[in-house]
């Protein structure tokens, strides 16, 4: 069964009405969508796991706006909450050995990805116990030994990045995958096309996310894309592409292990346009005037963690015991992510060029 493809109304120029955007037609349409559970994802089990992913995410992720708030955690912060679902569902269709390149808006991945929340939330604080030794940030949060290659603040700057790792792997007689998360707005980059072509042409290894949440920063879709559809534009060079419902975990995770076979059985890049969207501003930084507050809350009416939870709740796996299990476990997690990036020390200042020049003795040699 091929996921449901939903395809959004091209807008014609002019300032739409705010009940008429594309983004309030998807969320209507994509409410009537039916899930086939993956067949690897069946059982009780596995939706109590794809829950309380989900949940780390946005209770993390809520913590860091209070931390944020009261000037604790500094620099620019992209809040990833509504979007739980596709980082949670892609990464349930990889394993260990591939590679994982993200965006600015990438704690959701690193979490996915099973990078510990003390990691993150140190690196949060800017600790030399975060997963990027407190160099990188929100922004640029790294971890080679799960091959989780970034964060990165330039937009489609990870794609280039993740075409020459899948080219290694290849080279390397590897069966292993590399997925890329990129927004909508990377389809106006030139590296998108660049590295679709290539990707196509030399059919790397290569699974291509994009997560569509409808907004570039705070341009809409309709206003900087005159095809809205971004899986046809992807399919235009050769690869295998679909849209999904990216705010339905199994859904997400059915199309992504779908790809993923494919990737491994040699017939080159996927692309899956995953149509989420963003509960918070693009920043906390950013006002968010750009779009009604109606529209916000009618995709509200689509939370992924609501979802799932109703799902579960209807099918009897799920009481109200069970979510508060889940959330005190959670709590505790984060709290010590917490405490520990509190009692983490800073770079020392004498450290500060290390990484970053070489020393005497290492240029001799």
């Amino acid at each position: 069964m091929s996921p449901a493809h939903h395809t959004r109304p091209k807008k014609a120029p002019g300032t739409p009405k705010p009940t008429k955007t594309a983004a309030n037609k998807a969320a209507t349409s994509q409410r009537s969508s039916k899930t086939e559970i993956p067949a690897a994802g069946r059982g009780t089990v596995h939706r109590m796991d794809l829950l309380e992913a989900m949940l780390r995410i946005r209770r993390f992720e809520e913590r860091c706006v209070e931390l944020y708030s009261a000037a604790t955690i500094r620099g620019f912060v992209h809040l990833y909450i509504g979007e739980e679902a596709v980082a949670v569902g892609v990464c349930e269709a990889l394993t260990p050995e591939d590679a994982v390149v993200s965006t600015y808006r990438e704690h959701g991945h690193a979490l996915a990805r099973g990078i510990p929340a003390e990691a993150v939330m140190a690196e949060m604080y800017g600790r030399t116990t975060g997963c990027s030794g407190g160099r990188g940030g929100s922004m640029h949060l790294f971890d080679a030994s799960r091959r989780f290659y970034g964060g990165n603040a330039i937009v489609a700057g990870g794609l280039p990045l993740a075409a020459g790792l899948a080219l290694a792997d290849r080279m390397r007689e590897r069966t292993n995958v590399t997925c890329c998360f990129f927004g909508d707005g990377a389809f106006a980059e030139g590296e998108f096309h660049e590295t679709a072509n290539l990707a196509a042409l030399w059919k790397l290894p290569v699974l291509l996310v994009c997560e569509n949440n409808l907004y570039a920063m705070g341009t809409a879709l309709e206003r900087h894309e005159a095809q809205t559809d971004l899986a046809m534009r992807a399919a235009s060079y050769g690869m295998v592409a679909w849209a999904v419902d990216g705010m339905d975990v199994e859904a997400v995770e059915q199309a992504a292990r779908r790809a993923v076979e494919g990737i491994r059985a040699g017939t080159g890049p996927h692309f899956l346009e995953l149509r989420t969207y963003r509960f918070r501003a693009h920043s906390m930084y950013d006002p968010d005037r750009y779009r009604d507050k109606a529209e916000i809350e009618q995709w509200k009416d689509r939370d992924p963690i609501s979802l799932l939870t109703d799902r579960m709740r209807a099918n009897g796996e799920l009481d109200d015991e069970d979510v508060a299990r889940i959330e005190q476990r959670i709590t505790t997690e984060i709290d010590h992510a917490v405490e520990a990036a509190e009692q983490a020390p800073e770079e020392p200042v004498e450290n500060l060029l290390h990484h970053v020049t070489s020393s005497p003795a290492e240029g001799a040699s």
